[in-house]
């Protein structure tokens, strides 16, 4: 991002990018509560007032590696064996209430059980896998191919059983969907809104601007 402090306290339309994210998910009646995983040098989270939002914020803190920082959120609930999890990236402002809500209801309202969910889109553009000479080797298939999103959801205790498998096995942890899959779990993927962007570059803030603007006029 080319800042001088982490992109999830980035200001967008008056709050910080976090913020956005925390307001959004503390509007789901099913949440109970809202754990925060943050840096231990992190300086900037104890600054923003957890009292705002409508749920029971929770801080703990995390890893030197993504997987190692939900395992230690995850491994901080309180839970009971049947509850689920969501797990969402900070940096995703502009997740869609409806598109979390019909990501719970295909789990909860499923004919066939299914070990959880996660929020995707479908690949439109066309893929090249290239070498490292960044010459094109070939053509991706796009048909079957899609970009996983956030929120994430699964069963708690199948969760951690699978995150502490794959990070003891050195096995590469992109997303706790991968964690999942490794272990033959059975998860689906539900349809996404491609307004759900992860602030990565400087331009995606101007555009989450524009998204969450949008959305407010929408409501």
């Amino acid at each position: 991002m080319g800042a001088t402090i982490p992109k999830q306290y980035l200001q967008l339309n008056g709050l910080t990018v976090i913020e956005h994210s925390l307001k959004l998910l503390s509007s789901l009646p099913q949440l109970e509560k809202i754990t925060v995983v943050v840096h231990p040098d992190d300086e900037h989270w104890q600054k923003i007032e957890s009292d705002c939002f409508a749920r029971e914020i929770v801080t703990v803190v995390g890893g030197d590696e993504r997987g190692q920082s939900v395992m230690n959120g995850l491994l901080s609930i309180d839970a009971g064996p049947d509850d689920w999890v969501l797990v969402h990236d900070a940096v995703r402002p502009c997740t869609s209430l409806t598109d979390i809500q019909q990501l719970i209801k295909e789990v909860t309202e499923s004919a066939d059980y299914c070990h959880g969910a996660i929020l995707a889109a479908p690949i439109s553009s066309t893929i090249k896998r290239v070498n490292k000479a960044n010459e094109i080797e070939w053509t991706v298939e796009r048909e079957r191919l899609w970009s996983a999103l956030t929120p994430q959801l699964f069963p708690l205790k199948k969760l951690i059983q699978a995150m502490e498998s794959a990070l003891a096995q050195g096995l590469l942890i992109t997303d706790e969907a991968s964690a999942m899959e490794h272990f033959g779990y059975s998860v689906k993927v539900v349809p996404g809104s491609s307004h759900n962007i992860k602030i990565t570059h400087p331009a995606d803030l101007a555009l989450a601007e524009l998204i969450l603007k949008s959305q407010e006029i929408t409501q």
